[in-house]
């Protein structure tokens, strides 16, 4: 019985959060009185983050960074499509507005959006949304099918954070902030078992860069 009422006291996963949200805020406030003031004048990202809405992937935490150092757009295994509207919105206001340096792409070990692509359970709705992925197990089924399940995960989120990339690459504000002020692009895997970010080598040849911006790049008409 007493246990019980242990059980019924203890507080529930959101009364623990927001207890642990107002230490949070008083301990970083002690160590760093400006951070707050300052955060509340307004956000100068560097970094655009694109990655999977997983629990276990929090973008800030992983890179050790802090509030107001990371603008975010995060879905169902980083899927990143031409006609996705809510994360051209972001991938906008990042590049053309806050004027990022680097947008980070990040796919990730153990990812259940990759493994259901695999797998050929109806989802519902989520099938919809899991359609680029499953196109892109049956255009590389050939480098797929000869992997362990594990393996062929991994690989499978590999080539959606590659694919990811060729999607930005082709957005006009991400050409013109390439061309015009550097903006650099970055492929990664996050290791959910060991906490680690694994760069992945994405290289492109200049003919394909001056090929790719001729056929993409968009101006305004002049008047």
């Amino acid at each position: 019985m007493a246990a019980q009422n242990e059980q019924n006291t203890a507080p529930d996963s959101y009364q623990l959060a927001m207890a642990k949200n107002n230490i949070w805020a008083t301990k970083l406030d002690e160590e760093q009185p400006d951070l707050f003031p300052k955060l509340a004048s307004g956000q100068s990202p560097e970094i655009l983050w694109i990655g999977c809405a997983d629990s276990r992937c929090p973008e800030t935490t992983v890179l050790g960074l802090q509030p107001g150092d990371v603008f975010v757009h995060r879905n169902i295994a980083n899927v990143v499509q031409y006609n996705d509207i809510s994360a051209a919105t972001v991938i906008e206001f990042a590049v053309v507005y806050l004027k990022v340096k680097h947008i980070i792409l990040c796919g990730h070990t153990s990812c259940g959006g990759i493994n259901a692509a695999l797998a050929n359970k109806k989802l519902g709705l989520l099938d919809t949304w899991l359609m680029p992925l499953r196109r892109l197990r049956e255009q590389h089924m050939d480098v797929l099918k000869d992997l362990e399940l594990k393996e062929a995960a991994v690989k499978l989120a590999e080539i959606n954070v590659e694919n990811g990339l060729r999607v930005l690459r082709e957005n006009s504000a991400v050409l013109d902030a390439i061309e015009e002020r550097g903006l650099k692009l970055h492929g990664v895997i996050y290791d959910v078992g060991s906490g680690k970010l694994r760069e992945l080598e994405i290289t492109e040849s200049m003919d394909a860069i001056s090929r790719r911006i001729a056929s993409f790049k968009t101006v305004k008409n002049e008047e």
